[in-house]
């Protein structure tokens, strides 16, 4: 079904199964959007608050903080534009079990945060890319193709901030880790439809 972009720091490309699943629930897709870009939000600024003394850190978290919150806003109005009402929604397993594979001792605990946050920037670019792709309301789609480059920049800062502070060959190896974790963890469609489900 879909033509599925290669990202290479995802080790497997999402299934057609989810593209089916989240066309076929659309609205709930879009409300779970809504809360991915507010905790997208919340995970630059709590990284700021960790690491007040990296400043390349702090400069580029600052940046993403900021349009995550932009983006938020942007789907807000999609949601008020279809008569969508704000609403909490239960968690796929997607994040959580991502997090629990971030170490608790420093160094490591900042490398694996913005590695983590890295991979879930690339399959939301990914996704989006691919709801763009299939979505048949031509203005909406358009509106994805346009989040899909800040989503794709989004995952290249993390990834760089990570070579900046944590030598190359350590970076990769523990992403590859990590990325084979993520994809696992997608590899069993769940049952509720989410961005990352």
């Amino acid at each position: 079904m879909a033509e599925l972009p290669t990202i290479k720091f995802l080790a497997q490309p999402t299934s057609d199964a989810w593209v089916e699943q989240a066309l076929s629930n659309f609205n709930t897709v879009l409300l779970d959007h809504s809360h991915c870009e507010r905790k997208a939000a919340g995970v630059a600024l709590n990284l700021m608050f960790r690491y007040p003394s990296s400043q390349d850190l702090v400069r580029k978290l600052t940046a993403i903080a900021r349009e995550e919150l932009e983006h938020f806003e942007q789907v807000n109005q999609w949601l008020d534009k279809l008569g969508i009402p704000l609403a909490p929604l239960s968690a796929a397993p997607y994040a959580s079990g991502l997090k629990a594979e971030i170490r608790s001792g420093e160094p490591e605990r900042m490398l694996d945060s913005l590695l983590v946050s890295a991979l879930i920037e690339a399959r939301s670019h990914e996704r989006l890319g691919l709801l763009a792709a299939h979505l048949g309301d031509r203005e909406i789609a358009r509106f994805y193709r346009g989040l899909m480059a800040s989503e794709a920049r989004h995952y290249g800062i993390y990834w760089v901030l990570a070579t900046t502070y944590f030598d190359p060959d350590m970076v990769n190896t523990r992403l590859e880790y990590l990325g084979e974790i993520e994809s696992n963890l997608l590899s069993t469609l769940h049952h509720e439809p989410r961005i990352h489900s």
